[in-house]
């Protein structure tokens, strides 16, 4: 998984609102809309870091070094965040 890049699902909004940041999916099908998801601070920096150009284990680095932790942690916890939102359609391969 380290090299391993992906790239945000365009069907899936990012929006601020308040103090949340939230993922919103914008199918036409009513029942979608639950399935919106709060990201918490971390969990928004990585979506942002999501581009299709930059792969996990680069986001890693970025990630253990603006949230000061090891490189070890940050992998770990990417790597499940990254895993849940590849379940949910968030994010694909490229």
């Amino acid at each position: 998984m380290p090299h391993k890049i992906y790239a945000k699902n365009p069907d899936i909004v990012f929006r601020k609102i308040a103090d949340e940041v939230i993922l919103v999916p914008i199918k036409n099908n009513v029942r979608d809309l639950e399935s919106i998801y709060t990201l918490n601070e971390v969990g928004a920096r990585i979506w942002e870091l999501v581009d299709g150009k930059r792969d996990v284990q680069q986001i890693r680095d970025v990630v253990a070094n603006e949230f000061e932790v090891s490189a070890e942690e940050a992998g770990k916890d990417l790597k499940e965040f990254m895993e849940k939102l590849f379940e949910v359609g968030g994010i694909k391969e490229v």
